[in-house]
C-alpha cells in the first residue's frame, strides 16, 4: 500500500480511528459524529472486516452507509438490528463505540451532560447523561476530542460523572474499576490510551508537526510517554479513496474548526 503524501488531519484522524477497532472481531460498531463514523466504515473495510454495522435506523449493512444526501444509493442490508438488538450487543459487551464527550479527565471519566456551576444548577446544561453510564460500563469505548485543550482534558475531575472511568472513589465496595474498558481517545494534536501503570494516561502517537510537550501543555493532567511513541500513521492512498467514497460531500472538512482542510506531508 502507498502511503499518501498529502493529506488533510481529518483524514489522518480517521485513518487512526479505524485502528480502533482492528482487534475486535464481531461486535457492533459505533462511530458517533462524522469522523467516527466514518473512521467505523473505513475498519470494517480495511483492518476490520468482521465489524457489524447499521444504516442508522433498523438493518445491518455490510457496505458502510456515505455521510450526507445519499442520491440513487441504496443500502446494501443484510439483517434486522432493530432497537432491542443493539441492547442486547451494549448489554453483553459486544459492542465498541466511539464517541465525542465535552471534558475528560485524568480517570478516563466523560461529561456530556453539564459544565460549572452545581449540579442542580449548571452554568451550561447539555444532553444529560443519556446512554452514557451504562455503555461505559456494560462495552468497549473510545473517544474522538476535536480540540485538545485543558477545557477538554480538565485538570480536576470531569464537572459530571456521565462515564465511568478508573477513579475507584466512585465505585461501590467490592467493585472493580479494572472492569473498565476504554479504547485510544484520538484528539487533533495525539493518540493516546489510559493503559499506563495504574491506568494513567500515556500518549501512544503524536500528529505530524506535533510535540509531546505541546500536548501536554494543553492537556490538565499528567501524560506518560507510551513505549514506542511514534508519529501517528499516515493514511495510504486506499483509505483515502475510500474515505472519498464514503464521504462524497466532504463533510469531513467541517469538522475541526481550527484546521478545516489543513494538509500535513508525510
Amino acid at each position: 500500500m502507498t502511503t499518501a503524501k498529502e493529506f488533510t488531519l481529518a483524514e489522518l484522524i480517521i485513518a487512526a480511528g479505524a485502528q480502533a477497532w482492528a482487534s475486535d472481531g464481531e461486535v457492533l460498531a459505533t462511530g458517533i459524529g462524522p469522523l467516527p463514523r466514518l473512521a467505523a466504515g473505513l475498519a470494517k473495510l480495511t483492518c476490520a472486516p468482521g465489524i457489524m454495522m447499521t444504516d442508522g435506523e433498523a438493518y445491518l449493512v455490510e457496505e458502510p452507509i456515505p455521510l450526507g444526501p445519499r442520491g440513487d444509493y441504496r443500502p446494501k442490508l443484510s439483517g434486522w438490528m432493530p432497537y432491542s438488538r443493539v441492547f442486547d450487543n451494549v448489554w453483553s459487551g459486544r459492542r465498541h463505540a466511539m464517541v465525542t464527550p465535552v471534558q475528560v479527565d485524568r480517570y478516563g471519566q466523560g461529561n456530556i451532560s453539564a459544565l460549572g456551576g452545581e449540579f442542580q444548577k449548571p452554568k451550561v446544561a447539555m444532553l444529560g447523561v443519556r446512554g452514557f453510564p451504562g455503555n461505559s460500563i456494560c462495552h468497549k469505548n473510545s473517544m474522538f476530542l476535536p480540540n485538545h485543550s485543558k477545557r477538554t482534558f480538565v485538570e480536576g475531575e470531569v464537572d459530571v460523572v456521565a462515564s465511568v472511568g478508573y477513579n475507584a472513589k466512585n465505585w461501590p465496595e467490592g467493585t472493580k474499576p479494572a472492569d473498565v474498558k476504554l479504547g485510544v481517545v484520538i484528539t487533533d494534536l495525539c493518540v493516546f490510551d489510559f493503559n499506563g501503570p495504574d491506568h494513567a494516561a500515556q500518549v501512544l502517537s503524536l500528529h505530524p508537526g506535533v510535540t509531546f510537550e505541546q500536548v501536554q501543555d494543553a492537556t490538565g493532567f499528567p501524560l506518560l510517554r507510551a513505549a514506542g511513541m511514534a508519529t501517528t500513521a499516515a493514511p495510504t492512498e486506499e483509505q483515502l479513496a475510500i474515505i472519498a467514497k464514503l464521504d462524497p460531500h466532504n463533510v469531513r472538512a467541517t469538522v475541526l474548526k481550527g484546521n478545516p482542510s489543513g494538509v500535513r506531508a508525510a
